[in-house]
């Protein structure tokens, strides 16, 4: 997967602030989540790959939409199963072979993940291609910080954005490259450290609560395009918390600070807003934005 050394060119070309301002560097990397940020993973791949690797293996285990949500609490894949054969099948969970079980069933969902995703059933967010390629013309980094699989993360970069949709990522984090997971900041300190850049150089865009604090506790500012799942959650901290980042047929909307200028969020829009230094002090709180959220989407 694509990595930038520490010892790349723009690791010794810093613009750090000076001690006498406020304001942050500038912007040099837009770190992506991908489940829900990239794209509406969860519901439309991940669920149904889990409950297909279920049946496969001659389980009852089915997960509705609803319980699913509930579950994206735990994230890693593998984490999800554990947790919810713990609390739902003790006596399965009680097996010496465990473990084995559980990576096995979640190699399963990987491979059926990928064949929907490879297979284009899995589609890129509303602004995701173009916001890439204004980042690719500027001469910034685009990169990646995600709890998800890096098969399956291939999957869908390779199925939306074709062969060479990886070499638009300075650097891909996935899966278990890190110990822990989010809410931990481990998975962002990676690609930071990968990218050899400081954390105020670095822009994330997370779509969820638990993603904003990761991100948050490596010291990246976050920009949040919440969607129907997370619409409700708590993103205090973030920059701006928006709808998406909009298109010519669907503008964003924001639900809690700025605004993007033109009704889609642009490199310029992300560029002023990382420069603010702006916070959402208070408990994210818009459920008349979260019900329209809700009510577009038909979840």
């Amino acid at each position: 997967m694509p990595r930038l050394a520490a010892s790349s060119p723009l690791a010794s070309d810093s613009t750090a602030s000076t001690a006498n301002t406020k304001r942050r560097p500038a912007l040099r990397a837009v770190i992506f989540d991908v489940d829900g940020t990239l794209a509406e993973t969860e519901l439309d791949g991940h669920l149904p790959a889990f409950n297909q690797a279920f049946a496969d293996a001659g389980l009852d285990w089915h997960w509705s939409p609803a319980e699913y949500l509930e579950l994206l609490a735990v994230t890693g894949g593998k984490e999800r199963i554990t947790h919810y054969a713990l609390r739902k099948h003790a006596e399965f969970a009680r097996r010496a072979d465990f473990p084995q079980l559980v990576a096995n069933l979640h190699r399963r969902k990987t491979e059926l993940y990928a064949a929907r995703a490879a297979a284009g059933a899995i589609t890129l967010r509303p602004g995701i291609r173009r916001l890439l390629d204004e980042i690719a013309a500027a001469g910034l980094l685009a990169a990646i910080a995600t709890t998800t699989s890096p098969d399956s993360v291939r999957a869908l970069i390779n199925g939306q954005l074709g062969a060479a949709g990886e070499a638009r990522f300075a650097c891909i984090g996935a899966g278990d490259v890190v110990a822990s997971k989010k809410p931990a900041p481990d998975i962002y300190q990676y690609v930071i450290d990968a990218l050899g850049l400081a954390a105020d150089e670095c822009l994330a865009i997370e779509d969820s609560a638990v993603g904003t604090a990761a991100a948050l506790a490596a010291g990246i500012p976050v920009v949040v395009t919440a969607h129907a799942a997370t619409a409700a959650e708590n993103f205090a901290g973030a920059l701006a918390v928006l709808d998406g980042l909009g298109a010519a047929d669907a503008p964003a909307r924001s639900l809690a600070g700025p605004a993007p200028a033109g009704g889609f969020v642009s490199l310029t829009d992300l560029i002023r807003w990382h420069g603010s230094k702006n916070q959402q002090q208070s408990a994210f709180a818009a459920p008349q934005h979260a019900q329209d959220i809700v009510a577009r989407t038909g979840i």
